[in-house]
């Protein structure tokens, strides 16, 4: 996936009310940008880090930046959460994900389950339906040997889509949750059961139930961000 405009590089100052960040560019000015992740940001949110920010598509839009990386070390992080619906449909089109492919039509944002919308839903008159959910990763709090980790922060609305999920199984129909690593350092993936104990007992009662996982990374430039290869899943 492209970005839609060429990113420009600067310096984060902070962020902060969740939806906002300053940054500095490099001619020395200071601009807001929007924020497009209501997480923690645990592991990616270092000021004085070096960040990269897009042009708003809609000129009359009031924030009229986006932040969408940063680098932590020497490693480049997606840290925009509109993106990785797009990058995965991109991916399955692309056939980068064997897991996934095979099926007949691809649909984005289908409503299902108690009032939710599934990430993206296969549909194919042999295979059926297939209900992937994705998640976003950037975390990895141990640089030097650590795994990356899902999720940041408690998330209630995580554990829901887990339970959804387990029922679309339960009707007949296959159900993926798929984590998209925004990054390309580590070498495992693993939930942070520390930080959210309920979410992970939820994923493995959910995996009990014939919930499938995968775990696939990106690489992520400046220029653009498409997935690469999968990362093992620490059960």
């Amino acid at each position: 996936m492209k970005f839609h405009a060429p990113l420009v590089k600067g310096t984060l100052v902070k962020r902060y009310k969740r939806f906002m960040a300053d940054v500095t560019l490099e001619d020395g000015s200071t601009v807001t940008a929007h924020c497009a992740n209501s997480g923690s940001m645990l592991s990616v949110n270092e000021p004085g880090a070096e960040v990269w920010i897009s042009p708003a598509a809609n000129p009359d839009r009031k924030l009229k930046w986006t932040w969408e990386l940063i680098r932590i070390g020497k490693t480049l992080v997606g840290i925009n959460t509109a993106l990785p619906n797009a990058i995965v449909a991109e991916a399955i089109e692309k056939g980068k994900i064997p897991e996934l492919a095979g099926y007949e039509s691809l649909r984005r944002e289908v409503k299902y389950g108690k009032n939710s919308r599934i990430d993206i839903l296969l549909e194919d008159p042999e295979k059926g339906l297939c209900y992937v959910e994705i998640k976003n990763v950037t975390m990895r709090r141990n640089l030097k040997d650590g795994p990356l980790e899902f999720p940041d922060g408690v998330t209630s609305r995580g554990a829901k889509h887990l339970v959804e999920l387990a029922d679309m199984v339960a009707e007949g129909h296959r159900a993926v949750m798929l984590y998209l690593v925004q990054r390309g350092d580590g070498e495992r993936f693993e939930i942070a059961a520390d930080i959210d104990p309920a979410y992970a007992e939820g994923l493995t009662e959910a995996r009990g139930k014939g919930i499938e996982v995968l775990c696939y990374r990106c690489k992520v430039t400046s220029k653009d961000i498409a997935v690469s290869e999968p990362v093992p899943v620490t059960e």
